[in-house]
């Protein structure tokens, strides 16, 4: 008996286009790496045993989402999409809950990286 066999991927419906389905794992990739970000800060923060395993749930969780959207997505994209989208998350994460202001300037390169995954995704040769 293999892993494949004990722990079922997860299934995007096959009529959804390509975009969407990449989209949509890199989403689900990001808001788990970033619950994982938040929480380890919280530990780090309140040493509280809840949030250690939180994150570390999310990790978990993380890898199995990610091993079942390589099943209908490509590497480079969905890898390129999380971590931007990761990014951005922390960024306002930081902004909101710990009030870490950003400039102009961090935000007009976070407008550069949208436009760069947008590009990617869409002239993907899965995505056409």
């Amino acid at each position: 008996m293999s892993a494949m066999d004990v722990v079922p991927m997860l299934k995007l419906p096959a009529s959804w286009p390509y975009v969407v389905s990449a989209t949509v794992a890199m989403g689900a990739l990001a808001a788990l790496d970033l619950l994982g970000a938040f929480a380890a800060k919280e530990w780090m923060l309140h040493r509280s045993a809840w949030m250690g395993a939180l994150g570390a749930a999310s990790m978990v969780l993380l890898f199995w989402v990610y091993a079942s959207a390589l099943q209908f997505a490509e590497l480079a994209v969905v890898t390129f999409g999380w971590i931007v989208l990761l990014q951005i998350g922390v960024l306002v994460l930081d902004q909101l809950r710990y009030d870490v202001h950003h400039s102009t300037r961090t935000w007009v390169a976070v407008a550069v990286m949208m436009a760069a995954q947008g590009y990617l995704v869409l002239s993907s040769p899965s995505g056409a």
